[in-house]
């Protein structure tokens, strides 16, 4: 059995040191990807239907002769989800729900000054599409928290993927958002009929979800392309970094690090406390609880890619954090809250013992779709504003207009725009020529 032991000392690194143990993973180009993912997308653009049939006979071993599942089909997968598991659903979706809907910001309407009217207005889009992997479990938390805010905004289509064969699990989750068209397609193909329609296979004007290699170049090139769908984020490696003192449960500590290193051998977790015996016995905790898990050589990976760091204090480790900017961020110490108010930079934080990152990724009701590789200094998680458009909105007065126009005049003048200018000066000529 492997043993995890990185404990590091943070002043006793020099600068290249602690840069490097910092680092996250090694994100490379792949070209080799990135070259199939074009040909994906072309072929998609110009065969269609026929295109996605062959990659899903290709990649997933699956001859499909219809992509969406019928209406029958789902309402049969509807009966056979344990209760059990349809309660737990029920209770995520309703802290979600509430979460998101606390999230609806009100029109602005405002006059600026007298006669000039401006407003700012949301209105949802369109019609989105929501990518669901397929691989290691089918993640139905991520259909909820994808789902749920785009029902709230009030999104008109609902279109979603997911590789076959489709869990129930995945289709039970679905319906509950109130989804009822579901594709059973997955992959840089999925996203490129997505992006840009098929015969059977609706356009949409913005793509949702985490995927592979494939799937996240596939995304990140189709928003390339003039005309192209938006997309959510890309969303590296997951990573978590907790924030720990003396007061802190080791064991709690170990389990967090554990359950994030879980979601993959690309993720990393990090530790940061002042205080070595605690670290001591976060490495002991590890390394005990590792044993009881199915996948513990995957995490175990991922655990070379981690650290326990040890630090002067609590204020060190904060400032180390903010400089790392985590996708999540525990602070288990005696007052967690009272550390808030010093977070510059984390997309999703967790206070106090007793807030796993686990209840964030299924059910406390914050979303899960987070910006990761330090995005949080600027990015933020994902929102009900990300399945709405703002539009703005001005009505002048002719008195309005005239109180304004010397000041458009003077502007517009002073950038040379001639025709900008011309079209004050019409309307006031036509003002002036009615007195």
């Amino acid at each position: 059995m492997k043993y995890f032991n990185t404990i590091v000392d943070w002043n006793k690194l020099n600068s290249d040191e602690q840069e490097n143990i910092l680092l996250r993973p090694a994100y490379f180009e792949n070209n080799v990807i990135k070259k199939k993912v074009e040909e994906i997308i072309k072929n998609v653009q110009s065969l269609g239907d026929q295109a996605v049939k062959n990659y899903t006979n290709l990649f997933d071993k699956c001859l499909l002769h219809k992509f969406q599942l019928s209406q029958e089909y789902i309402s049969s997968t509807l009966l056979q989800i344990d209760p059990v598991l349809q309660e737990a659903i029920a209770v995520a979706e309703n802290n979600i729900t509430s979460f998101h809907k606390a999230q609806i910001l009100p029109d602005t309407d405002i006059e600026t000054q007298v006669g000039i009217r401006c407003q700012q207005i949301y209105l949802p889009l369109n019609s989105i599409g929501i990518y669901i992997p397929n691989g290691i479990a089918p993640l139905l938390s991520t259909v909820l928290m994808l789902g749920i805010p785009a029902k709230i905004a009030g999104c008109k289509e609902i279109i979603l993927c997911s590789p076959p064969p489709i869990s129930h699990e995945v289709i039970y989750a679905a319906h509950t958002c109130g989804i009822n068209k579901i594709f059973q397609i997955g992959g840089a193909q999925a996203i490129a009929a997505l992006a840009f329609g098929t015969e059977s296979i609706p356009k949409v004007d913005k793509i949702f979800g985490p995927g592979n290699a494939y799937v996240t170049e596939a995304k990140l090139q189709v928003s390339s392309v003039f005309n192209g769908p938006e997309i959510d984020m890309l969303a590296g490696p997951s990573e978590l970094l907790i924030i720990a003192d003396e007061t802190s449960n080791a064991d709690f500590i170990a389990a967090d690090l554990l359950s994030q290193a879980e979601h993959g051998i690309s993720s990393q977790v990090l530790l940061l406390t002042s205080c070595a015996q605690l670290a001591k016995q976060v490495v002991l905790s590890i390394n005990k609880q590792l044993k009881n898990f199915f996948r513990s050589s995957d995490i175990y990976i991922a655990l070379k890619n981690s650290a326990i760091i040890l630090t002067k204090s609590v204020f060190e480790s904060i400032y180390i954090s903010n400089r790392y900017a985590p996708e999540h961020l525990i602070i288990n110490t005696k007052e967690p809250r009272s550390l808030l108010p010093h977070i510059l930079n984390a997309s999703s934080i967790f206070l106090g013992p007793w807030s796993p990152e686990s209840a964030g990724d299924y059910a406390s009701g914050t979303n899960h779709v987070l910006p990761t590789y330090g995005k949080s200094i600027s990015s933020s998680a994902l929102g009900l504003s990300d399945f709405k458009k703002r539009i703005l909105v001005q009505e002048l007065t002719s008195q309005g207009f005239m109180d304004l126009s010397h000041t458009l005049q003077v502007l517009s003048k002073s950038e040379k725009l001639e025709a900008h200018n011309n079209a004050v000066k019409i309307r006031i000529n036509f003002f002036q020529d009615k007195l």
